[in-house]
């Protein structure tokens, strides 16, 4: 069982930053995959980032390349989410997710744990 808490959201003038974090703990933080996945009302829930076990492979949407950064702190079993240039089409609810299973990737249901989320509104 792997336990997920977010944190850093909050609200944001367009242009700005923030930096979410989660922590992790449960299992060996080093042998799973992290994502970020957002939800917006009204929508999907989304892929945005992962860095994946075994080989830290990283992914990004397409939608947030250039402007988002995922990082992983495994002395602190911390995955975080570095965005910049925050639009008001970012604001959503974003989830942290994690899997046991290698290289989980860009998908929904390649994650089997997620957190409770954290608020992110962008203002104009």
């Amino acid at each position: 069982q792997v336990q997920l808490v977010e944190s850093g959201g909050g609200l944001v003038q367009a242009g700005g930053s923030l930096r979410l974090s989660c922590a992790a703990s449960g299992r060996p933080f080093s042998s799973y995959s992290m994502g970020w996945f957002r939800q917006a009302p009204g929508k999907e829930r989304e892929f945005v980032a992962a860095k994946n076990w075994p080989a830290d492979r990283i992914y990004y949407a397409d939608s947030v390349k250039g402007r988002f950064t995922i990082s992983r702190d495994y002395a602190k079993n911390t995955v975080y989410l570095q965005m910049n240039t925050l639009k008001p089409e970012d604001t959503a609810v974003y989830y942290c997710a994690a899997s046991t299973k290698p290289d989980s990737g860009t998908t929904r249901t390649g994650y089997d744990y997620w957190g409770q989320g954290t608020q992110v509104t962008v203002s104009s």
